[in-house]
């Protein structure tokens, strides 16, 4: 079998990491600080995403490595992967995510505070769901981040009433690098590029902001409490730290959930 494809991926997929790390690292810079803030005054950075933007938000907390201070907001109507709770459909999900209105009834299970920050991830950063989201954050007084293929997004239309995009609403956007349309390779017989890359530059920048929010965060004082696998720790702090971590987390999320 002929390699060529696969190495022309790895090759896309480095190269979309150099133009992370070349192009966005002032604005994730400046996404750590705020996040830093929020987590820092026992606040919460919120996570949304829809499709497969969803799985950014679910790299980020909870799973080693990575800490309390981060409220995932993950809704199954929008995802394919839901055949464990019913089988649900991909397009339904694609419908549901464009549909205008449904991010503010989603906003509405939630109690927010201004000190929070909002973290959006669309790679198209055009639909329904997403912009929705975005403006209620913002009514809501928090700063938004959004995490989108700026250069696709720009090919796009709004999705909302609005006429606006992700872009239009947040405070601050990170571009992930992915190029128009997604699909990084060519490959012979096939009619359109094959192998994504914008899950590979949501993750980058996730976890970038990750490491310099726990820099932040140390630097004040306030040690993140980092989930750790026993190998790292050993068993006995692993699960106690499990514990913590845990304690910690329910302690910030409750007053989102009007506790």
């Amino acid at each position: 079998m002929d390699t060529k494809p696969a190495l022309d991926y790895l090759d896309a997929a480095d190269a979309l990491m150099k133009r992370v790390r070349e192009t966005q690292m002032d604005a994730i810079v400046q996404a750590a600080e705020w996040c830093a803030a929020a987590i820092a005054k026992r606040g919460l950075v919120h996570l949304f995403g829809t499709g497969h933007s969803r799985m950014a938000v679910e790299e980020v907390f909870p799973r080693y490595g990575s800490f309390p201070g981060f409220h995932p907001m993950v809704e199954l109507s929008m995802t394919n992967h839901t055949q464990v709770v019913g089988s649900n459909g991909q397009r339904q999900a694609m419908w549901i995510e464009r549909q205008e209105g449904f991010g503010e009834v989603i906003l509405s299970n939630f109690v927010f505070r201004e000190h929070d920050v909002m973290i959006v991830f669309s790679t198209s950063g055009t639909n329904g769901v997403v912009v929705d989201i975005a403006l209620g954050a913002k009514k809501r007084g928090m700063k938004v981040i959004a995490i989108i293929a700026a250069e696709y997004s720009a090919l796009l239309k709004s999705g909302h009433s609005s006429g606006k995009k992700l872009s239009d609403v947040a405070d601050l956007v990170i571009d992930n690098c992915a190029v128009p349309g997604d699909g990084m390779v060519d490959v012979p017989g096939v009619d359109v590029p094959v192998g994504p890359g914008s899950t590979i530059g949501n993750t980058a920048v996730v976890n970038a902001l990750k490491c310099l929010v726990a820099a932040d965060l140390a630097q004040r004082g306030q040690m993140p409490l980092v989930l750790a696998s026993a190998h790292t720790m050993g068993a006995e702090a692993s699960k106690q730290r499990f514990e913590d971590a845990y304690n910690d987390y329910r302690d910030r999320v409750k007053i989102v959930y009007g506790g």
